[in-house]
């Protein structure tokens, strides 16, 4: 990289529930770009090239969505990474800027999703097929294969396994959602604001033991927008007082270690998001010392336990004791998912990670209105996506 990339403007729509009529893709996309260059002040004709994120749309969807904001031929590109989808999207973008290729690119994603869970990927029905094999494959070597949405079962067998390892308890899983949950009440985007207690969250329907219903993250339909400028585009249009840098960047794919362990644990990310941690620390100069506000993949409670470890927050197996503790919410060390993160604040695959761009912008601009991180000037994001891909942004205002 030969430059540094600026987060200018940013916008996403509410979270909702899908099928609920209330929009189709392309107006949802239109709505969160169109909010990203009001907050720029810019116009679209400034955008060079447009990346957009999606999975569950047809194959040039990016197009359709994006000719809502305008007809100006730049090149348009189709990003899907599973649940990871729109955090690549936005580290291509700003690789286009840091790269010194372009000056204003647009990060786009968004997603119109179905009622239910997500299934185990094998579009035709064909589990052999399916990208995501060979990781339901090594838990069904350890755990067998049940009739639950095979989602929550490889994460909730790796809470198993946690809890088995580290003495790691259902209060303590009960915990993050119970959190992520009081956090969402204060987001007018997100699916959920209701607060519900550690009782409820532990009361709710069982997904697949040990997580409720209360500790998954829900289908979602919504859209989330950036805009990234260079240093140069930023100064030659005033935007200093409103850009936030990005720090440091990393994507990572799967290695024998996601593998060979024949865990969960390992198998759902944890390897790889501290392989993307590292490397995202090492080009900021930052660390999590260094960190005031966090949003991260907690498509399960036990994958924010998992993250706290694979980011360096905490010692492996010591994340439960870190949530119930009080050292990721407000007061503590570090506020984490202060949008409610994907449990509440709800998850369009597409979406999320650029949504979690949006919320930390906010954070570092100091314009998060009551969920607002007193005094945060670093931030940082994780989203991953079975098959995998794990990518962890920090931003510094």
């Amino acid at each position: 990289m030969t430059g540094t990339a600026f987060v200018v403007g940013v916008g996403m729509t509410r979270f909702v529930k899908p099928e609920s009529g209330e929009w189709r893709y392309w107006e949802m996309a239109q709505e969160a770009g169109g909010t990203a260059l009001t907050d720029a002040g810019l116009d679209y004709g400034l955008i060079e090239q447009a990346v957009v994120g999606h999975c569950q749309q047809p194959s040039t969807a990016a197009q359709r969505a994006v000719y809502q904001l305008g007809l100006t031929g730049i090149p348009v590109y189709n990003v899907n990474n599973n649940c990871a989808t729109g955090s690549t999207a936005l580290l291509m973008a700003r690789q286009f800027v840091a790269s010194g290729l372009n000056d204003c690119v647009l990060a786009l994603g968004f997603e119109q999703m179905k009622k239910g869970a997500l299934g185990a990927g094998a579009g035709s029905g064909d589990f052999a097929a399916s990208p995501v094999a060979r990781h339901y494959g090594v838990m069904a070597a350890r755990h067998g294969f049940g009739t639950t949405p095979p989602t929550a079962q490889i994460f909730g067998n790796a809470a198993r396994e946690h809890m088995e390892r580290y003495g790691t308890t259902r209060e303590q899983l009960a915990a993050v959602a119970e959190k992520n949950h009081r956090h969402s009440a204060a987001n007018p985007c997100a699916q959920f604001r209701d607060v519900h207690t550690r009782a409820d969250i532990l009361g709710s329907r069982t997904v697949h033991d040990p997580l409720t219903k209360l500790q998954c993250s829900p289908t979602s339909d919504g859209a989330a927008a950036a805009v990234l400028a260079s240093e140069r585009f930023v100064r030659d249009h005033g935007l200093q007082d409103q850009a936030v840098a990005v720090a440091g960047q990393a994507m990572t794919t799967d290695t024998e270690d996601s593998f060979a362990s024949g865990s969960c644990i390992d198998v759902v990310g944890r390897p790889m998001s501290r392989a993307a941690a590292t490397r995202a620390y090492e080009e900021s100069g930052l660390g999590a010392e260094d960190v005031d506000v966090i949003e991260l993949h907690d498509c399960f409670s036990v994958n924010e336990l998992l993250t706290y470890e694979a980011l360096g927050l905490c010692a492996d197996g010591e994340s439960g004791e870190l949530v119930a503790s009080g050292a990721t919410t407000y007061g503590g060390r570090w506020v984490v998912n202060p949008s409610g993160g994907l449990i509440s604040k709800g998850h369009p695959l597409g979406a999320t990670g650029i949504a979690q761009c949006a919320e930390l912008t906010w954070q570092l601009r100091g314009l998060a209105g009551g969920r607002q991180v007193h005094g945060a000037r670093v931030g940082l994001a994780h989203n991953i996506g079975l098959g995998g891909a794990a990518v962890v942004t920090l931003l510094r205002r």
